[in-house]
């Protein structure tokens, strides 16, 4: 292990909780037992496949981070690369002869064992002078050699049966270079490139499971300078901005990561995070589900029957972590879970004494969805317009984009309190389109996803034989 100098490590510590988390993201989950569909198809970020192997799947062999760095005279760099390696894990059982046989199960008295990957955490380390980075800068091969590990299980003092781990050969390379930008900053980009090395050739149509064990999975870096600060690559300086955009980025994306908002470390991360990310401090633990919310995910767990748990525990060390966590959180640490307030900030334009929430658009009276009009394309469109639906790609919305091309009248305008316009429409030709008006339900479309069309659209009035009756309330 490298010891890196006190104000680098430092920086580092706080940074391991997020990188911990893009570590482990996925790596069991729930109901957290081997059997669970969801846990047959793991290791699904930053995994690095030899390079042979590139042709027949979807994952890579490298990654690429570039950011800017302002190093100072002398300054040092830091690196860590973070992976798991794949540890497969097999089960024999003792037979009455004094042998093992492999199986699919072996059940003990605290846990149901089955053959599962592990992954065991690995480090590669480098402390660089930045100066021997310029010109051809620095490659640093490494090679995690072949082991097996081998553990015998007793149950009332005689043999239950074995585990057997083995891990293969895993080969890497670091490429790291840096280059002094023009200008009169003293700023540098730097170029990390982590590669998998392995010259193992796979047969062909070889299955990723097998390709596993022989990769870096999860793969991240934490990059500190010992004196100097990094750039941000979504927020950099001005003079810096048209440097950032050309930096290359490949199947990582790096973001500041020092303690208390500063730039001395970096985590270059195949999840894309935002600068200076947090784990809640409410969070209890590890849960390997970033996506999730703790406090479902700890109910849910401890809801469990004693099987399943058993069967979890037996999964993995991590599972039964878990497990253990939501068996003995107390009430007060579930109950922090539920919710907390960040911030609180005054919110004007409301009508006191009205009873009506601020968010209300009642309580605006500059604001009436049914009579506001928003120009697009030269033309007022409010509600009664007709319209053609065109979303963009960056609706995230499946079901909208199936919509690309049909036409819709719009029922109202909506504003929202960061003062972006919404246009509230249902679909021409949608047979429930009666019902979802009535019930006040619509889709939402902004301005610049719509196309105008000439004409408005037929009244519906309560006399209208396609009117449908508003519905009462319990």
């Amino acid at each position: 292990m490298t010891a890196f100098p006190a104000g680098i490590e430092s920086g580092f510590a706080a940074a391991r909780q997020i990188a911990d988390a893009v570590l482990l993201e996925g790596y069991v989950l729930y109901p957290y037992r081997a059997s669970a569909a969801k846990n047959r198809l793991r290791w699904q970020f930053g995994v690095l496949v030899p390079p042979e192997y590139t042709a027949q799947g979807a994952e890579h062999s490298h990654q690429r981070t570039e950011c800017l760095m302002e190093p100072r005279r002398n300054d040092r760099l830091a690196v860590e690369l973070r992976f798991l390696r794949v540890q497969r894990r097999t089960i024999e059982r003792a037979t009455a002869t004094g042998g093992f046989e492999p199986v699919d199960r072996l059940e003990l008295a605290d846990r149901v064992l089955v053959p599962w990957d592990e992954g065991v955490e690995e480090r590669i380390e480098l402390l660089l002078p930045v100066d021997e980075l310029a010109g051809d800068g620095v490659l640093r091969p490494f090679r995690l050699p072949a082991a097996a590990e081998l553990q015998l299980l007793r149950e009332d003092g005689t043999a239950a049966g074995r585990v057997l781990r083995r891990r293969e050969q895993v080969d890497g390379l670091l490429r790291l270079t840096a280059e002094e930008l023009p200008g009169p900053y003293r700023a540098q980009r730097l170029t990390v490139v982590v590669e998998n090395a392995s010259g193992w050739a796979p047969a062909r149509d070889t299955l990723r499971e097998e390709v596993l064990p022989r990769a870096l999975v999860s793969a991240h870096l934490l990059l500190g300078l010992e004196h100097g600060a990094f750039l941000s690559a979504t927020d950099p300086p001005e003079w810096a901005r048209s440097a950032v955009e050309q930096c290359r980025n490949e199947h990582t994306w790096p973001v500041l990561a020092g303690p208390d908002g500063g730039g001395r470390v970096v985590l270059s991360s195949p999840i894309i995070l935002e600068d200076h990310p947090q784990v809640a401090p409410e969070s209890l633990g590890t849960l390997y589900d970033a996506t999730e919310i703790d406090e479902i995910l700890a109910l849910r767990t401890a809801a469990l029957t004693d099987e399943e748990k058993r069967e979890a525990r037996g999964t993995d060390e991590r599972a039964g972590a878990v497990i253990d966590l939501a068996d003995s959180m107390p009430p007060e640490v579930l109950e922090r879970l539920h919710g907390a307030v960040r911030g609180l900030r005054e919110v004007t334009g409301g009508s006191p004494g009205t009873g009506q929430p601020w968010w209300d658009p009642g309580s605006d009276p500059d604001v009436a969805p049914e009579r506001d009009r928003v120009v697009v394309d030269g033309m007022a469109v409010g509600a009664g317009s007709r319209v053609l639906l065109r979303p963009g790609r960056r609706r995230t919305d499946a079901q909208d984009l199936f919509l690309r091309g049909r036409t819709a009248i719009v029922e109202a305008v909506l504003h929202d309190v960061d003062g972006s316009v919404h246009l509230a429409v249902t679909v021409e030709g949608d047979p429930g389109a009666d019902l979802w008006r009535a019930q006040g339900r619509f889709r939402y479309f902004q301005p610049d996803e719509v196309t105008p069309l000439a004409g408005l659209a037929p009244p519906v009035s309560a006399e209208s034989p396609d009117a449908v009756a508003p519905l009462e309330g319990p």
